[in-house]
C-alpha cells in the first residue's frame, strides 16, 4: 500500500496529528511506502519521517499561485502513483482535490478538514459558500475523516454526504520522559497559552483581560507565533512571550505549568487539550465547537464562555494550585481512556484497507 499524505503549511495542531500518522504508519508492514507533500513555507519543519520522503509545492494563501500549486500536486500524484491520498486542511484538500472535478483518474482519497472553515466566525452567506465548495469537493472523495462529533454533526447540519463521514478523534503518543525546560515560581499559579497568534485561538481574548486586571498570583507565558497574520497583538509586560516551540519539545514546557489555556473561539479538536492532558495538566477552555466534548467542567479543568469577560475573570482569580493538581491527574486519567493514539491510528489505516479492498 503507498500513502501520500498532502498539507499545506503545517505548524501546531496539524502538524502534530499528521506526525503521529507517520510514526505509526512508516513501522506498519502494510505500507510500502510513504511520502509527505507540503507547500514550501513549511520547510525543514521536524517529522518523524525522513527528509528524502517529504516532497514540496509552491503556494501561499496570499499569492496567485494557486494553479501552479494545483498543477505541482497533480504532477507528483501521477509521478508517484499512490493507492491512497490523504489530504489535510481545507487549503490542501481544494488544491488536491479540484482537478478530479474536471474528470481526470484519481487514486482513493481520505479527507480531514482539521476544522470546517463553515464553523469560523464568519458572515452565514460565507458559510454557505465555503458549505457548498465542500459538499462540491465531496464528489472527489472517498472517506471524510471528523476529529470530533461536533465537526461531524457540523458537516451533516450543512449536507455533506453522511455515508462517506466517518468520526476518528485524534490522539497522541504517551509523553516522553524529560527534564522540565523552564524552572517558575511556585508561588505563582503558571498558566500557560500554546498555540498560533491567530484570531481562531483567542488570544487577543485572554491579551485583554490581562491588560485589563491585575492577578496577583497568576503568571501567563505564552507558545507561539502569528501565521495567518490576521490579527494585531499586543503582549502586555507582564505576560511572557516563550515563541514558537517544536512539537518535539513542547512536553518539557508542558510539565512546568499548572493548566493550560485554551481561548479559542473555533476548533475542529484541540489537540493542545490532549497534550496537556498527557502532561498531567487541567484545560481551561472556552466552551465552543469541540472543546466541551474534551474538557468536563469541573472534572478535568473549566470552560467558560470567552464574550463574557467577568467570569472568565472570577474562574482565574479563583483558581487553587492543589485543585489543580487534582484536576490534572484525571486529566491524564481522560487521556488514557480516550485520547490515545493507538486508536486513531489502527482506525485509519483499517479505513485505508476498506477503501482498497472495495
Amino acid at each position: 500500500m503507498k500513502i501520500l499524505h498532502i498539507g499545506e503549511f503545517v505548524r501546531g495542531g496539524v502538524a502534530t496529528y499528521i506526525d503521529e500518522l507517520l510514526c505509526y504508519q512508516i513501522q506498519d508492514t502494510a505500507i510500502t511506502d510513504l511520502r509527505l507533500l507540503l507547500d514550501l513555507r513549511s520547510e525543514g519543519i521536524v517529522l518523524t519521517l525522513g527528509s528524502e520522503n517529504i516532497y514540496y509545492y509552491n503556494y501561499d494563501r496570499q499569492s496567485a499561485r494557486v494553479l501552479t500549486a494545483i498543477f505541482q500536486i497533480r504532477s507528483y500524484i501521477r509521478t508517484f502513483q499512490p493507492d491512497i491520498v490523504h489530504v489535510h486542511s481545507s487549503h490542501a484538500g481544494f488544491l488536491t482535490r479540484f482537478p478530479y472535478l474536471l474528470g481526470f483518474k484519481r487514486p482513493k482519497v481520505v479527507y480531514c478538514a482539521h476544522g470546517w472553515s463553515f464553523n469560523m466566525e464568519i458572515p452565514s452567506c460565507q458559510k454557505r459558500l465555503l458549505a457548498f465548495v465542500e459538499k462540491t469537493l465531496a464528489r472527489e472523495t472517498d472517506l471524510i475523516i471528523n476529529v470530533s462529533r461536533y465537526e461531524h454533526d457540523s458537516a451533516c447540519a450543512y449536507n455533506l454526504p453522511a455515508g462517506k463521514m466517518t468520526v476518528i478523534c485524534s490522539g497522541v503518543r504517551e509523553r516522553k520522559e524529560c527534564a522540565p525546560a523552564l524552572s517558575l515560581d511556585n508561588e505563582f499559579i503558571n498558566l500557560l497559552f500554546a498555540g498560533r497568534f491567530d484570531k481562531q485561538k483567542g488570544l487577543d481574548i485572554l491579551l485583554q483581560v490581562f491588560s485589563k486586571y491585575r492577578f496577583e498570583k497568576i503568571k501567563l507565558y505564552l507558545i507561539g507565533e502569528s501565521v495567518l497574520g490576521n490579527m494585531d497583538i499586543n503582549i502586555p509586560a507582564e505576560v511572557v512571550n516563550l515563541g514558537w516551540i517544536d512539537s518535539d519539545k513542547i512536553d518539557s514546557y508542558y510539565s512546568s505549568f499548572d493548566a493550560v489555556l485554551i481561548p479559542s473561539r473555533w476548533e475542529g479538536f484541540g489537540l493542545v487539550a490532549v497534550e496537556a492532558m498527557r502532561n498531567h495538566k487541567p484545560v481551561i477552555a472556552s466552551r465552543r465547537c469541540s472543546l466541551p466534548e474534551l474538557v468536563t467542567h469541573g472534572v478535568n479543568g473549566y470552560l467558560f464562555d470567552p464574550e463574557d469577560e467577568p467570569v472568565l475573570v472570577d474562574l482565574l482569580k479563583q483558581l487553587d494550585k492543589t485543585i489543580l493538581r487534582q484536576m490534572g491527574q484525571r486529566a491524564y486519567e481522560i487521556y488514557k481512556e480516550r485520547f490515545s493514539s493507538q486508536y486513531m491510528n489502527s482506525a485509519i489505516v483499517n479505513k485505508y484497507q476498506q477503501l482498497l479492498d472495495r
